[in-house]
């Protein structure tokens, strides 16, 4: 805990701190650990200055990634160039599409020490996928990774800043396959295994279909390219979308299976029940299951710190220690974070590191009665059915109180029916299309993977039953606004207190747990526009009005979530503006927020339509460049959205107030944006 709240502390600086302090974390927070374990008189003063080493720590080896991972990052406004680039990977389809992972060789636009070493771009319509490893060229654009999309939201410029992901574009000719020299090194080795990661994938969508087969290719291989939108969704509303990412689940399902399966051969012979430990070599065998799928899995980020916590179990089983317990999983936390320190932002490895923590402390507490002797075997059977039940309302209950906080705050999203669907859905997943995956996808390049992948399609097409049907039910899905920044961390520290402390003085963690949930949201914004100024929103009562629905769709859907919004329809933004093309301006005496905009870089149509708009409007969002509003009226223009990013609009009594995101990123390696 101190080690992660080091590297918290790191990400919440407004400033990005020299290199060198980094080293000097680290080498304070060693002599401190030092001297305090050899000299201290007291415990107390021991545990002190230990954890504040470890807070040091973790603060350093924030600051030593960064620098780690530092790479050349992509300048906006260089115009539509040519690429000669690697396919790295099939990334994930986003909204505008399919999209690579490319290698840039060589960009027209930029300089060699300008160019991104990974880019990721949006393919046209149609487009048919390359395999990895192909060489490429095709002309698009490419600008800097998108910063939040409203102040305060998730940034994801810094996932990309740390995934090497220095430019994101679009293509606009279709990709033309090139000679070029063979790549070296772990790049090639990368593109390789991505190879055999697509063609599995490939091999696994022909043999299933489409609609079972893409969700299987995506559980196995980590490609969701095949995956159906309509089907992702129905199982984001029923609470249900952690089967689709390669997680803390799959890898426990997959090690747990080669584990049971090695121990269970094991005691079926007995030449090797009598001199080989069983408990042991199933743990090898685990890790090993465990570091293939890691592999097969492409390591995304999710993946490897499942795998971490999944191995650091197997290796306390080797070291005859408890492998369920806060201990080891305290080990394998702290190994996460000293490898990534950006994990304790991510979204992902909160909820994942509550909820395992949450089930390790159920784990500890449930009561454990003493076994009858010679139980007639109906009652035996009916007292183990009653047991499994109650463990499974106790785990998905107390996982998803655990990850209630984080849902909420991070995604804006409650799934009512969440219990009841991962009650269905955990022992089809856990029992039958895991490991039924597992060995389909090891039979499969042999041919033999019919039998193993037929069932998987039977598990995979109950799943989307369930989901389909408790995403169709009334009020599936609540949106819930998020609550100030820092009653997250609250709920954190509460969660972990309840799952550490035991005895009464546990129920003290119970209000903190609370803070996401029952803290007062604070008043929406009037109005919200994109980092560029090509979208805008106004609120209504309980609605978001977008001025373009067909623009920057993503990001205003995700603002109006994060204000606890819905979306209005054309109708509602009918009734209070007067938009066409490019522009929106109020109705005179509308009961609407006297916002306008001009959502287009275009001078002459901003010189044409800037007067009027300033008569109708108390704010004109503009996206190119605009002089001022005689009538007075507040003009934000790309000079404003170039240096502070997304805004929200707030009307007080004493005018209009505008909260910019940059403001709140500060000034680090990942919010920079080269012009």
């Amino acid at each position: 805990m101190a080690f992660g709240l080091g590297a918290a502390s790191y990400f919440a600086l407004p400033g990005e701190p020299v290199a060198a302090v980094g080293g000097a974390a680290l080498l304070v927070a060693a002599a401190a650990a030092f001297a305090s374990a050899r000299w201290s008189p007291h415990r107390a003063v021991t545990v002190a200055v230990m954890l504040a080493a470890f807070l040091l720590a973790g603060f350093g080896a924030a600051k030593l990634r960064t620098e780690a991972v530092r790479a050349p990052i992509a300048p906006d406004g260089t115009g539509v160039q040519t690429l000669e680039t690697y396919v790295v990977d099939i990334a994930d389809p986003g909204q505008g599409g399919a999209r690579l992972l490319l290698a840039p060789i060589r960009a027209s636009a930029l300089a060699p020490e300008e160019t991104p070493i990974r880019v990721r771009m949006t393919l046209r319509d149609g487009e048919v996928l390359p395999e990895p490893g192909q060489a490429i060229s095709v002309r698009g654009m490419i600008n800097a990774p998108p910063p939040p999309a409203s102040p305060g939201s998730y940034d994801f410029a810094r996932d990309a800043f740390f995934d090497g992901i220095g430019g994101v574009g679009f293509a606009l000719t279709p990709l033309r396959a090139i000679e070029a020299p063979p790549p070296e090194g772990r790049l090639a080795l990368a593109m390789k295994i991505n190879a055999v990661r697509w063609a599995l994938a490939r091999r696994i969508v022909d043999e299933m279909g489409v609609e079972s087969g893409g969700l299987a290719a995506a559980m196995v291989t980590g490609h969701r390219a095949f995956v159906p939108p309509e089907q992702t969704e129905a199982l984001r509303v029923a609470g249900l979308a952690h089967i689709i990412a390669i997680s803390g689940l799959h890898m426990a399902i997959v090690g747990g299976f080669a584990f049971g399966a090695v121990r269970i051969l094991i005691a079926a012979w007995p030449w090797a029940a009598l001199r080989v430990s069983s408990k042991k070599t199933a743990a090898v065998a685990g890790l090993l299951a465990v570091g293939a799928y890691l592999v097969i899995s492409g390591l995304p980020s999710p993946a490897v710190r499942a795998a971490i916590t999944a191995g650091a179990a197997f290796c306390a089983i080797l070291l005859d220690r408890r492998a369920i317990s806060l201990h080891t999983l305290a080990i394998a936390a702290l190994v996460i974070l000293a490898l990534q320190p950006e994990a304790v932002m991510a979204p992902g490895f909160q909820m994942s590191f509550a909820a395992t923590a949450a089930l390790v402390a159920l784990a500890e507490a449930w009561p454990r009665p003493a076994r009858e002797i010679n139980t007639p075997w109906p009652i035996r059977t009916v007292q183990t059915i009653g047991v499994w039940i109650a463990a499974s309302l106790g785990v998905s209950f107390v996982a998803g109180l655990a990850t209630g906080p984080f849902a909420m705050q991070h995604f804006n999203r409650v799934a009512t029916f969440g219990l009841v669907a991962n009650l269905l859905a955990a022992p089809i997943s856990s029992f039958l299309m895991m490991p039924a995956l597992a060995i389909g996808a090891v039979l499969a390049p042999l041919g033999l993977g019919g039998a193993p992948l037929a069932a998987a399609d039977l598990a995979i097409d109950t799943l989307t039953r369930i989901a389909a049907t408790v995403a169709a039910q009334p009020h599936a899905q609540l949106v819930v606004p998020s609550a100030p920044a820092w009653t997250l961390a609250v709920a954190f520290i509460g969660i972990l207190w309840l799952c550490m402390w035991r005895g009464p003085l546990r129920w003290v963690g119970l209000p903190l747990a609370l803070a996401v949930a029952l803290y007062p949201r604070p008043a929406p914004p009037d109005a919200w526009a994109a980092a560029d100024g090509s979208a805008v929103a106004v609120r209504t009562g309980d609605a978001a009005v977008l001025f373009r629905p067909d623009a920057k769709l993503f990001a205003a859907e995700l603002w109006a979530r994060r204000r606890g919004l819905t979306p209005a329809d054309a109708d509602v933004r009918n009734q209070g503006y007067d938009c066409d093309r490019w522009t929106c301006s109020p109705k005179l005496g509308a009961e609407a927020p006297a916002v306008a905009a001009i959502m287009t870089r275009r001078a002459s149509t901003i010189a044409a339509k800037l007067p009027e708009l300033c008569a109708r409007a108390e704010i004109v969002i503009v996206r190119g460049l605009a002089g001022p509003c005689e009538s007075g009226a507040l003009v934000l223009d790309a000079r404003d959205f170039s240096r502070g990013g997304s805004v929200e609009l707030y009307r007080t009594p004493e005018g209009w107030k505008a909260l910019w995101a940059q403001d709140l990123r500060g000034s680090r390696p990942w919010s920079w944006r080269p012009q």
